[in-house]
This record gives C-alpha cells, sequence and structure tokens, in this order.
C-alpha cells in the first residue's frame, strides 16, 4: 500500500481517538444522576468510537503487514475473552459485553470476527455436537449494579449474525428452519452475553434448571 495512503489513515484514526478522548472526559464530568439521557448518549458514543477504532486498525493491519487476519482474530479473541465449553452435550459461549444493536455494522464486526475465529478453533480441536433440530439460547446478562433502564428490547439487538454463525457449526443441515432462537435477560455481577447451543430435546430440562437458579425476563 502507498505509504501516503497509508499516513492518511493513520491521521484519521488519529482523529477518531481524540474524539473518542472528547467524549471519555465528557463522560468523567457528566452527573450520572441529574442528566442519565445526556451520559447515556456520550457513553454510546464514546463505546462505538472505540469500536470502530479497532475496526479500522485491524483492516490497517491486514493490508500493511504479512499477519493473517485469522493469525489476529486468535489473539482478540483471547484478548476479549471468549469462552467456549461443553457439559452433557451443551456448548457454552461466554461472550464479555452484551451484542451490538442492529445496523451498527462495525460494532457488529469488531465482535462477530473474533466470535467466528473462536468458533473455529475450538472446532479445530474438539469434537462439536451436531444437531438435527438445535436451540441457540441468548442470556443477556446486565451489571447489577447498573440502572435497569438499559435493558434493550431484544428486537434492537443483532441476533441473526451470531445465531447464523453459531448454527453452521452444531447443525448437520444449514436449513434455518431447523434452529430455534431462545432470549433471556438476566441479572449479574458483568455485563455479558452467554451462548447456549444444544439439541431441541434438552430445552426444556435446560430452561426449566435455568429459571430456578436465575433473576430473569425471558421472551420465547
Amino acid at each position: 500500500m502507498n505509504r501516503a495512503i497509508i499516513s492518511q489513515r493513520i491521521t484519521s484514526i488519529l482523529a477518531e481517538i481524540e474524539r473518542l478522548n472528547n467524549a471519555l472526559y465528557a463522560m468523567n464530568t457528566t452527573d450520572i444522576q441529574r442528566y442519565p439521557d445526556n451520559y447515556e448518549v456520550l457513553s454510546t458514543d464514546a463505546a462505538l468510537r472505540a469500536e470502530r477504532i479497532t475496526c479500522r486498525l485491524r483492516h490497517l493491519i491486514y493490508a500493511t503487514t504479512s499477519i493473517k487476519k485469522e493469525e489476529y482474530l486468535r489473539s482478540a479473541e483471547t484478548m476479549q475473552g471468549i469462552e467456549i465449553s461443553e457439559n452433557g452435550g451443551i456448548l457454552e459461549i461466554k461472550l464479555p459485553c452484551l451484542l451490538p444493536k442492529r445496523r451498527q455494522r462495525q460494532s457488529t464486526e469488531f465482535l462477530l470476527d473474533p466470535f467466528t475465529s473462536a468458533l473455529s478453533d475450538y472446532a479445530a480441536h474438539h469434537t462439536m455436537p451436531q444437531f438435527q433440530h438445535c436451540v441457540v439460547c441468548f442470556s443477556h446478562i446486565y451489571a447489577q449494579e447498573l440502572p435497569e433502564r438499559r435493558i434493550r428490547d431484544y428486537d434492537n439487538l443483532e441476533l441473526k449474525q451470531f445465531l447464523d454463525v453459531a448454527a453452521s457449526f452444531i447443525l448437520t443441515d444449514d436449513n434455518g428452519l431447523l434452529c430455534d432462537a431462545y432470549n433471556t435477560t438476566e441479572l449479574g455481577e458483568e455485563d455479558c452475553t452467554r451462548l447456549f447451543l444444544m439439541d431441541s430435546t434438552q430445552f426444556p430440562a435446560w430452561l426449566a434448571e435455568r429459571q430456578n437458579g436465575v433473576k430473569s425476563i425471558s421472551d420465547f
């Protein structure tokens, strides 16, 4: 890539970082009790700018270095703290944050690419369960010490892309009619998202046990 183009892209990223700094300073001086709406706008702006900066830096690395996308994303999934485990044929995936809102392309890319990479790496070293018909349960966990007004409708969240990726690893057929989605909102120690992937026959028992163990608001 031409050095002038690289410099232009880096300058643009530096400008985004300056805007991020300004948003963070504004957050730090805003009274969240008196002006909760202003704080919400500022914090959302800061978070989205940070994700945009990350995605633009990733693309710059792919275009200007010998580091492969797959190689970088393995480091990204570790840094983000994506965790995958399996128990009794049920696959559990922990994502370090809440799912992004719809129509925020770069925000989705920030999490979706490492998510896909983590599943691919796990499948390369473990036997993945294979289902004729599966249920993917999205558990949206909100930090309990923060205001509950932060809780969003499921319709506003980007679920489909994550559902499609997850199902592609465990379904014997990629027909979308063979995969159901279940959503639950829970209160916990920190913001995160947990996905539970299981055969549809396992779902009733899993749901009964889950509802007995957590405080949740569910929607099927």
